[in-house]
């Protein structure tokens, strides 16, 4: 892998915040990367078929990226730039040991 850890941690952080936004604009009922109406799974209740399977499978993504930190998503007077600065260090977190074990894994194949 020849990717650098700065260049494959941004590109994460960018697919990360566009999974979110993408993810809560089909399935949710409003537009915006986190709900403010503190469902942090769109579309698992819903009467629409679709919506409701394209939930269950986008759930497990979702129950890693989200929620070990939705709990900040419960205090209504949390400035909004706290939680994006919040998931943006958990997320930073993931995208390393994610490097971390490709770079190990393709390291060992040669």
């Amino acid at each position: 892998m020849k990717i650098s850890r700065k260049k494959f941690v941004i590109t994460f952080l960018i697919l990360a915040f566009v999974f979110q936004f993408i993810s809560n604009s089909i399935l949710g009922t409003e537009v915006g990367i986190f709900p403010n109406d503190g469902e942090w799974f769109p579309g698992t209740d819903s009467s629409i078929s679709w919506k409701k399977n394209l939930a269950a499978i986008l759930y497990p993504i979702k129950l890693v990226l989200i929620k070990p930190l939705s709990f900040l998503g419960q205090d209504e007077d949390a400035a909004p730039p706290i939680l994006l600065l919040a998931f943006a260090l958990y997320w930073t977190a993931i995208a390393l040991i994610l490097h971390f074990l490709i770079r190990m894994i393709f390291n060992r194949k040669k």
